[in-house]
């Protein structure tokens, strides 16, 4: 069983940057494709990036391209997004999960990341 526990959320001003970190129990955290989504106040959780098992491919939500960069470490069951020139309307919970055959089946329990303006 894979168990996520995020970390690196804070308070940042518009233009900042944070670096989110995931980090994986279990010994089949490398079979994952990965994941972050984020929730703000009020609105549905929606999905910012990913990445493959291998780390050879990655993806992102149109609002964070060229901001947010995903990665991994396989060797350290970690998962990081840093997170680039901010915005206030990036303020939300944070939360990654892991995919194993096309479902998004193992989530942490987020970290709040708040952007001032």
């Amino acid at each position: 069983q894979v168990q996520l526990v995020e970390s690196g959320g804070g308070l940042v001003q518009a233009g900042g940057s944070l670096r989110l970190s995931c980090a994986a129990s279990g010994r089949t955290f490398s079979r994952y494709d990965m994941g972050w989504f984020r929730q703000a106040p009020g609105k549905d959780r929606e999905f910012v990036a990913r990445i493959s098992w291998s780390g050879g491919s990655t993806s992102y939500a149109d609002s964070v391209k060229g901001r947010f960069t995903i990665s991994r470490d396989n060797a350290k069951n970690t998962v990081y997004l840093q997170m680039n020139s901010l915005k206030p309307e990036d303020t939300a919970v944070y939360y990654c999960a892991g995919n194993l055959v096309s479902s998004w089946s193992k989530w942490g329990q987020g970290t709040q990341v708040t952007v001032s303006s």
